[in-house]
């Protein structure tokens, strides 16, 4: 295993791929549909990674020491070959580790060829349990069932499920127990998302970021709960174990909680650009380099260059940027895959 470094000592383990820009819902905190709506300009086909050339990508990272890699988008399951990226990962690539996270819309359908391929992990928004709530939280009113059917089809066939739920005071707080309560009766783990201020048309405000330890307490005030040991070096989520034995929660505070110093994280976009932070602004084009004739050698040393010189700690200096006043330019999510 390579032992790359950035200039904080952190090294490259963990890769997210964007396979798509594309997006069947319009979640506010990420593609509001007044930004992201009809006449927005998603990326052509030809500006998309193919098979070939995410495989090729994704092999320099594993030799640069990447051991997880999770395919997101926009909504990677729009993406009619991601069984076969999947399986190009676990047969030929031999990764380790390789998740997917999905709004769960499609899930149902795809999960038997999903599993085919190799897939080890699945994580699932669901951000409230309430129609009216999760269709104000999708963006078109759609109620959870179809997505709920993905996640039960999901657990029917083996594959280890994760919640994920974004939490907004005043929005969707309201749901936290029922969302506990829901994973705790099927053995999912539930992971709680602070709201954060990731690109530029998402409207957020520190007043609907719901604190990691609140949601701590709110939980185990139902359920008493106690922490647990990360599962990895670089985990983002601080899990607590509840003290019945019925699973776990995780909690991601980026904004309350950063863990700027041991993220271990490089992010692919769907045309190819590698971010080494999700409130980057810019990206380096490696798919670029590989469609102008670069080899796998060539490759490596790219990506080997970008991480050497990562300097990103956002969510470490966040206060200090707010604090100026002056509006910072950042990646959208949906672009880089959250």
């Amino acid at each position: 295993m390579s032992d790359l470094r950035d200039p904080f000592q952190r090294p490259l383990r963990d890769l997210r791929i964007s396979v798509t820009d594309r997006c069947n819902f319009r979640c506010p905190y990420c593609m509001p549909a007044e930004v992201f709506g009809p006449g927005y300009a998603f990326m052509k086909d030809p500006q998309l990674m193919t098979l070939a050339e995410l495989v090729r990508i994704a092999r320099a990272f594993t030799m640069l020491g990447v051991q997880k890699i999770r395919l997101t988008g926009g909504e990677p399951l729009l993406r009619a070959d991601v069984p076969d990226l999947v399986r190009a990962l676990k047969q030929e690539l031999r990764v380790p580790d390789v998740a997917l996270t999905t709004n769960g819309w499609l899930l149902e359908k795809l999960v038997p060829a999903m599993c085919a391929a190799g897939l080890d992990r699945v994580n699932v928004s669901l951000d409230a349990l309430d129609p009216a709530i999760a269709g104000r939280m999708n963006g078109h009113g759609l109620a959870p069932d179809r997505v709920l059917r993905g996640i039960a089809a999901a657990g029917a066939a083996g594959l280890p499920v994760k919640l994920n739920m974004v939490v907004q005071r005043g929005v969707n707080d309201g749901e936290i127990l029922a969302l506990a309560e829901f994973a705790r009766e099927r053995g999912h783990t539930l992971r709680f998302i602070e709201f954060m201020d990731v690109g530029n048309t998402n409207h957020w405000a520190a007043a609907q970021v719901v604190p990691a330890r609140e949601i701590v307490e709110r939980v185990g005030a139902r359920w008493p709960l106690e922490p647990s040991a990360p599962a990895y070096r670089g985990e983002v989520a601080a899990r607590y174990r509840y003290r019945d034995g019925h699973g776990e929660i995780g909690l991601i505070s980026s904004v309350t909680e950063p863990f700027c110093r041991d993220c271990h994280r490089a992010r692919l976009s769907a045309d190819g650009k590698i971010f080494t932070c999700l409130f980057s602004a810019l990206g380096w084009d490696l798919l670029g380099a590989l469609r102008a004739g670069a080899d796998d050698a060539e490759l490596v040393r790219y990506v080997g260059r970008v991480w050497g010189g990562r300097l990103d700690r956002y969510s470490d200096e966040r206060a200090e940027v707010l604090a100026t006043g002056e509006p910072r330019a950042k990646v959208e999510m949906s672009y880089i895959g959250g």
